[in-house]
C-alpha cells in the first residue's frame, strides 16, 4: 500500500481509530472481556451498561478518582456512534430493548495488540507442512487428469502402507515436547482467528443486504425487473465465494461425527503434558465455532425475512395507490353522470380481460381407427336384381340452364311455372331442385318468400305429386343467387 492508501486508512478505518484512541486500553480491554473471551455475540444495553459501571468503578478506585469520568451509557453512546463504529447498535426481532455486538473493528485491533506480545516459543515446523497440505490440496484438488490423481493416490498409500508397517514393527517416532508446543500454538491461533472471522462473514452479509435494500428503495423500473434483480442479488450473496465457503464450514461443523471427533481430539491434546498451562477457552472451542456460525445463518434468515417485508411494503404501497386512482375515477364518473353532454367520453371494449390459458387448449387426439370384421362376409345370391343400379337419376343442369335462358330471350324475367308449363318435368323432384339450385351469369334466379307456389307433375308409376315451393323468377343480367330453400 501507498501513502495514499495509508492516511486513508489512518484517518477512517474504524480499527486504526481505536488503536489511536485516548481510551484504547479501556475500549480494548473491556469488550475484549465481554464479546471475544465470553464469544457473547449480543448483549442488551442494561446488562452491558451494569458490567461497564462495574469497570470503570473499580478502574477508578484503582487508578484515581476522575480517570474515566462519564458515566457508562455515554462511553457506550461513544464507542458505537457513527464516526467510531466500535459496537453495533440495533433491535433485536421481537424486543424493543437496544442489544450492542461488537463489530469485526474490535477483533481487528485485539488481533494486532496480541501480535505485539513477546512469545517465548515461536513455532515454525507446523505453519511449514501447513503449506505443504495446502498446496497439495489446490494442486490435486484442481488437476482434471485421471492418471495423475490416479499416480497420487496411489503414492499416498504407498506411504501410508509403509508407515503401517513401521509402527507394526515398532518402529515409529513420537513428536517430541517443541513439535507439540509449535502445533498447539498454530491450533490456538488458528481457532481464535476463525472465531474472530465470523463477525466479519456477518458484517459483510450486513454491508450486502445494506446495498440491495438501497437499490431497491431507488428503483424506478417495473416490479417483475424488481424482483428479478432482488432474487439474482439474494442468490449471488448465497453464491459468493465466501457465501460458499462459509455454508460448507458450517455443513462440516454440524456433522455429529466430526463434532465427537473434535470434542475426542481437543481433550486428548488439552491433556498432553508438553502443552504446560493449555488455554482452557480450546477445550470447547468448536461449540463457540457452533454458536457463532449458528449466529451467522439466523443473521441470514432475519436479512432475508426484513427484505421480504420490505418488498410486501412496497407492495402495499403501490396497490393503495391504485386504490385510490380507482376511487378518484369512480368519483369523477359520479359526477359526469348527471350531465347529458359529458365533455368526456370513453368506450371499453369489455370490463374484463378476457384470458386464454395455453394449457385450456384441447391436445392432438387420433382419429380412432374402425376395425373391419371381413370373417363373415357369405356369397351374395346368384339371381340379384341389379337393376336399381342402373336406375340412378342424372338431372342435366346445363339442359335446364339452356331452357331458361331460351325462354329470356325475348323478355327479361320468366317465372318457373311458366317455363314447368312449356317444359313439363320429366324427371320429378329431383329435376325441379336442379331449377332451384341453377348457377349462371347469364340470369339470376331470385325467391319471394311472401307468395307460394304450385307445380305438379306425373312420376314413372303414373302418380300425381304436387310440391309447395316459393315463387321463383329468373331475370336475365347479373350473377345468380343460390337457393334459399
Amino acid at each position: 500500500m501507498d501513502f495514499d492508501e495509508l492516511d486513508l486508512l489512518r484517518r477512517n478505518d474504524p480499527a486504526w481509530k481505536l488503536l489511536r484512541a485516548d481510551n484504547a486500553p479501556l475500549v480494548l480491554g473491556f469488550l475484549r472481556k465481554v464479546f471475544v473471551d465470553e464469544n457473547v455475540r449480543s448483549i442488551s444495553a442494561t446488562e452491558l451498561i451494569s458490567r461497564l459501571d462495574d469497570e470503570l468503578y473499580a478502574l477508578n478506585e484503582r487508578l484515581g478518582d476522575g480517570t474515566f469520568p462519564k458515566p457508562a451509557k455515554a462511553y457506550l453512546a461513544d464507542w458505537s456512534a457513527p464516526e467510531n463504529g466500535w459496537l453495533r447498535k440495533y433491535y433485536p426481532a421481537g424486543s424493543d430493548e437496544v442489544h450492542f455486538d461488537a463489530t469485526p473493528a474490535v477483533e481487528k485491533a485485539l488481533t494486532w495488540v496480541d501480535s505485539l506480545r513477546e512469545r517465548s516459543f515461536v513455532g515454525t515446523e507446523s505453519r511449514l507442512n501447513t503449506i505443504f497440505e495446502l498446496l497439495r490440496q489446490m494442486a490435486y484438488g484442481a488437476e482434471t487428469d485421471p492418471d495423475v490423481r490416479l499416480a497420487e493416490l496411489h503414492r499416498r498409500r504407498a506411504a501410508i502402507d509403509a508407515e503401517i508397517n513401521r509402527v507394526a514393527g515398532g518402529d515409529f517416532a513420537v513428536l517430541d515436547t517443541s513439535a507439540q508446543r509449535d502445533r498447539y500454538q498454530q491450533f490456538a491461533a488458528t481457532a481464535r482467528e476463525l472465531l474472530a472471522d465470523f463477525r466479519e462473514v456477518e458484517a459483510n452479509f450486513r454491508t450486502l443486504d445494506r446495498a440491495l435494500r438501497a437499490r431497491v428503495a431507488g428503483w424506478e423500473g417495473s416490479k417483475g425487473e424488481l424482483l428479478d434483480d432482488v432474487v439474482g442479488n439474494r442468490s449471488t450473496i448465497a453464491d459468493s465465494d465466501q457465501g460458499r465457503s462459509f455454508q460448507a464450514f458450517y455443513d462440516f461443523l454440524l456433522s455429529h461425527e466430526r463434532q465427537a471427533e473434535l470434542t475426542e481430539l481437543l481433550e486428548k491434546v488439552q491433556s498432553l503434558e508438553a502443552i504446560g498451562e493449555a488455554d482452557a477457552r480450546m477445550r470447547h472451542i468448536h461449540y463457540d465455532w457452533l454458536d457463532a456460525a449458528e449466529r451467522t445463518q439466523a443473521t441470514v434468515r432475519l436479512l432475508s425475512e426484513q427484505l421480504r417485508r420490505f418488498l410486501d411494503d412496497q407492495v402495499w404501497l403501490e396497490n393503495r395507490r391504485v386504490m385510490d386512482i380507482l376511487r378518484s375515477i369512480e368519483s369523477s364518473a359520479i359526477k359526469l353522470r348527471e350531465h347529458r353532454d359529458p365533455a368526456v367520453t370513453c368506450e371499453l371494449d369489455g370490463t374484463a380481460p378476457a384470458i386464454a390459458l395455453p394449457m385450456e387448449r384441447p391436445l392432438y387426439l387420433p382419429k380412432a381407427k374402425v376395425p373391419l370384421e371381413s370373417a363373415g362376409i357369405s356369397a351374395a345370391a346368384e339371381d340379384l336384381d341389379a337393376s336399381a343400379l342402373f336406375e340412378q337419376v342424372h338431372v342435366d343442369r346445363e339442359r335446364l340452364s339452356g331452357i331458361v335462358r331460351r325462354e329470356l330471350r325475348d323478355r327479361s324475367q320468366v317465372g318457373l311455372t311458366e317455363v314447368l308449363e312449356r317444359q313439363p318435368l320429366e324427371q320429378g323432384m329431383a329435376e325441379l331442385v336442379g331449377y332451384l339450385s341453377l348457377d349462371d351469369s347469364a340470369f339470376r334466379v331470385v325467391f319471394d318468400e311472401t307468395a307460394r307456389e304450385r307445380v305438379r307433375w306425373t312420376d314413372a308409376t303414373g302418380t300425381r305429386r304436387v310440391a309447395t315451393i316459393p315463387r321463383v323468377t329468373f331475370t336475365s343480367g347479373g350473377l345468380s343467387v343460390g337457393a334459399d330453400s
